[in-house]
């Protein structure tokens, strides 16, 4: 099917049905770790990880291998998306998504636990970059699962809201997050430094008590069981999901360049743009309130992109999403500039909630929208993670490295617009199916 996306309007739905609860808070829960445990390294990698973990005469050279470890977390993160993508379109959703939150609470609770690198010299960063990959194996699987079996509960006209919710759980992450980090920072520097920081990180091992408990509740979509069903009465089919995947390729390819502006949204504002200020003689307590301020709104401005997405369509939603963050990223960046505080939490108000928020509620129910049952937890883990990888997850390190190399923060506005241009194309040009009920198939 190619054109426009077919949006009907939203159907009245005044009560959840209870499987439709335990899909919301099972996925939503993953989706908020997935979340603290990025923003939680980030906000690090930006304060502490330079001193703890790469201590070095130049703060420029201690930031930049920080966020190299940052970006190193990303690099499995596709290869998890290819093994629990496989794992959630074969046995089912639930499996796979017990399995991958399990693995990040006891990586991001590992990295709390590494001694500094002045207590075990340079086994501390090795350490580091190994909870750091297994971190980024477990998350990859993570978002594909949580979508898939989101969505595929929801009813027609509601399912851009049902995939939304996924996002109001990271803004829980972003105030948990940096309300942690901001807890422990209220102190003396010499105890965050040595001790602080740590605490967040352990939390993990609780959320992922929490995250196990809750999915244990999961229930497999109808979707998906008629899949099972059809699959028992032929059991010799052994179509690999993948290959089913890119049997059409086109919307693979085009859902991580989709993909791309959302990915480096949030680690451009956020992540580097804490960077920035400090850099600039903002004190970190600044933008980790704001990271706060940020997660708050975005609790409650997730559905309502989504819901937006349901009445005017998913496309004109993401594209807008696009346009705003290539034209707003430049004021952002000029408020945090002014070292005001008020004015700082406005540039990541504006540089983030609208128009980052605006293209992460809607990407992963587009992601869903463009891949058939059978293969669509590892579809929406392809586009998903492999435009976080390339994105996201390099968004700091390349951002840095641009402001430092010109001595300007306008190459990095420049870069954000690119990218945004690039999902806006994207967007244009991919397929997805329509928000009816009994939907076709995109592919025979």
């Amino acid at each position: 099917m190619t054109g426009l996306q077919q949006v009907r309007p939203a159907s009245r739905m005044t009560v959840l049905s209870g499987k439709q609860r335990r899909a919301i808070a099972g996925g939503a829960i993953g989706t908020l770790m997935e979340y603290f445990d990025y923003y939680l390294y980030g906000l690090a990698s930006a304060t502490v990880f330079p001193a703890v973990f790469f201590p070095h005469d130049s703060a420029v050279v201690g930031t930049l291998a920080s966020f190299a470890s940052f970006a190193f977390g990303f690099l499995l993160r596709p290869v998890g998306g290819l093994v629990f993508g496989h794992i959630g379109d074969k046995m089912g959703r639930k499996t796979s998504l017990m399995i991958t939150v399990i693995g990040m609470g006891v990586c991001t609770a590992g990295i709390g636990l590494i001694p500094s690198a002045s207590t075990i010299g340079i086994a501390a960063p090795i350490l580091l970059l190994f909870f750091r990959m297994f971190q980024g194996l477990f998350v990859g699987g993570e978002m594909g699962g949580a979508a898939s079996i989101v969505v595929e509960h929801a009813p027609a006209g509601r399912r851009g809201l049902f995939g939304a919710l996924l996002i109001s759980g990271a803004g829980i992450a972003n105030v948990a997050s940096a309300g942690l980090m901001t807890a422990v920072g209220s102190g003396s520097q010499s105890f965050f430094i040595t001790w602080g920081w740590r605490i967040p990180f352990v939390f993990a091992a609780v959320l992922a008590i929490i995250a196990v408990v809750l999915r244990s509740k999961l229930e497999e979509s109808d979707e998906f069981k008629e899949l099972a069903a059809a699959r028992a009465l032929k059991p010799k089919t052994r179509n690999s999901p993948l290959k089913d995947v890119f049997r059409h390729p086109k919307n693979a390819i085009l859902g991580i360049l989709i993909g791309l502006p959302q990915s480096i949204a949030g680690y451009i504002v956020l992540t580097f743009g804490l960077a920035y200020m400090v850099s600039k003689g903002t004190h970190a307590q600044v933008g980790f309130i704001g990271t706060m301020i940020v997660g708050v709104l975005q609790i409650f401005a997730a559905p309502l992109w989504g819901s937006l997405s349901d009445k005017i369509g998913r496309r004109k939603v993401y594209i807008g999403g696009c346009i705003g963050f290539a034209l707003l990223i430049y004021p952002t960046f000029v408020l945090y500039g002014t070292q005001v505080a008020v004015l700082i939490w406005l540039g990541m108000i504006l540089g983030f909630v609208v128009p980052g928020v605006a293209m992460q509620g809607t990407l992963q129910t587009m992601l869903v929208e463009m891949f058939d049952v059978e293969a669509r937890t590892t579809g929406v883990n392809i586009g998903y993670q492999i435009s976080n990888t390339i994105g996201g997850g390099f968004a700091p390190l390349i951002a840095t490295a641009l402001s430092v190399a010109f001595g300007s923060v306008w190459p990095v506005i420049v870069y954000a617009a690119v990218i945004s241009l690039i999902g806006i194309i994207a967007t244009a040009y991919a397929s997805f199916r329509p928000d009816v009920e009994n939907a076709a198939r995109l592919y025979t």
